[in-house]
Parts: structure tokens; C-alpha cells; sequence
């Protein structure tokens, strides 16, 4: 008997300390996530779980990546279905659609990893101009109806050099290609403008150059990490990514 009043007394206190690990904002904020070129929401599937174990809900954006318009209007979507307060997360090319999507009040934090981060009247396209053409993107192949891919080789060597081969590989067989004229499109807002920003910046990146990384989160005001990864931060090191999301969702 006293065996099973011990057993039961140390289930409430282990049930109480987990409760007390999910913070109150947690029931009321939903994480977005927004993947990049070359990618589908399946990209998140390291952090994801982790934030759930944080209580929050997730949900990961399917971009249909044909244009800045397409995809906005994807994401959009998403947003206006939630309640409560959203983090809107963008990753790559995702960072320029968090940007034009992200003007909802709903919208508590900007999460950019690795991220394009243009502002008004900007094109994806101009905006590594006056920084060296990372290593990746050369390798850039275009079917016959104008949209980009990458190469097997090239996502394990300069989108995802930091992750085990066989993972490497999945992400170039699950890969979304983007229609190439969608980096031409312009932003009409800067949504960064209005809201508390966080920057994940990767320095071993060969897809968009670190240091135009390093402009982004200066111009935007963010609060920065700067993490020793690929192209792919969520994939490499999934809980640094978390930690940095669980932060804005906080605030």
C-alpha cells in the first residue's frame, strides 16, 4: 500500500514539473513554419516535434513555390486559420515570404533562418549582388518550364554538407523546385518592419552568402545567433533552431 502511495505521489509531482514546462503563452500562440527553394514543409520535421514537447502547435506551410504571390497566399492562409498570436518562421526564399505575409496583427515575432530578408520593392534576386555568388548556386539546373532544381550532388555539397548522406539524400529526392522567374518578383511591405525579429544566421552556408546573412539581421534589428551550419540549420541542428523559436514565441 505504501509502495502504490509512493508510486502515485511521484507521478503527480513528475506530472507537475513536465505542466510547468509548457509555458502559459504556449496554448495561445501557434508556430508557422515557411519553407525555402529546393524544399517542402517536411524540411522541419527535426524541430517540429521539439516545439510540440514545448505545448506549442505547429504547422508547417506547403508553398507551392511558383511565385512570391503563390506562396504568400499560402501562407496567409495558414495564418488567418489560427487563433490566438502566431511566429512566423521563414527559412531561404521563405524569409521573403514571411516578409511580404507577415503583416498580420496575429503575427507576436519574425523568425528568419538562413533567410532572404527584403525590403520594400526588393527582388530575392538583386539581393546577393554585391556579395560573392555562393558556391551553390552555379550548380542551379532549369527545366523546360522555367523552373529551378539542384542536383544530388550539389544538395550534399553545398545545401546540406552537415548532415548524414543518406539524409542528404532525401532532401534532394523531396526537393521543391521554384519557378525561376519568382526571384525576380518584388516585396510590397517589409514586414520585419513592425515586429520583433530573430535572426539565424548560418556560417557555413554555400547557398546564400554568410555575410549578406549578417547584413540581413543588422538591417532588421534582430536579435541574432549565429549558428556553424549548411543551408539547413532546422536539419543540422535542429534544437539551437528550436531554442531560437521558443525564444520569440516567449516574448
Amino acid at each position: 500500500m505504501k509502495r502504490s502511495l509512493i508510486a502515485a505521489a511521484l507521478f503527480a509531482t513528475t506530472a507537475f514539473a513536465n505542466a510547468a514546462d509548457v509555458p502559459a503563452a504556449a496554448a495561445d500562440t501557434t508556430i508557422v513554419l515557411v519553407h525555402g527553394a529546393f524544399a517542402d514543409g517536411s524540411s522541419w520535421d527535426k524541430v517540429i516535434p521539439l516545439l510540440h514537447a514545448k505545448g506549442y502547435k505547429v504547422v508547417a506551410v506547403q508553398n507551392p513555390l511558383s511565385s512570391l504571390a503563390d506562396d504568400v497566399a499560402a501562407t496567409k492562409r495558414v495564418v488567418d486559420a489560427q487563433t490566438g498570436k502566431v511566429v512566423l518562421v521563414g527559412h531561404s526564399w521563405g524569409g521573403t515570404v514571411i516578409t511580404e505575409a507577415g503583416t498580420s496583427d496575429k503575427i507576436k515575432a519574425l523568425v528568419y533562418v538562413a533567410a532572404f530578408a527584403p525590403s520594400e520593392g526588393e527582388a530575392s534576386g538583386n539581393l546577393g549582388k554585391d556579395y560573392a555568388v555562393p558556391p551553390g548556386v552555379p550548380t542551379l539546373q532549369q527545366d523546360a518550364t522555367g523552373y529551378l532544381w539542384l542536383p544530388a550532388d550539389s544538395v550534399a555539397k553545398n545545401f546540406a554538407q552537415d548532415v548524414p548522406a543518406a539524409t542528404a539524400r532525401t532532401i534532394a529526392a523531396t526537393q521543391g523546385p521554384i519557378a525561376a522567374k519568382a526571384f525576380a518578383d518584388t516585396t510590397t511591405v517589409a514586414a520585419w518592419k513592425n515586429k520583433a525579429n530573430y535572426y539565424i544566421v548560418a556560417d557555413q552556408d554555400r547557398m546564400i552568402a554568410p555575410e549578406l546573412q549578417q547584413a540581413f539581421a543588422k538591417k532588421i534589428n534582430a536579435v541574432t545567433t549565429t549558428l556553424p551550419t549548411s543551408h539547413v540549420p532546422m536539419v543540422s541542428q535542429p534544437a539551437k533552431v528550436a531554442d531560437v523559436i521558443i525564444a520569440a514565441a516567449r516574448r
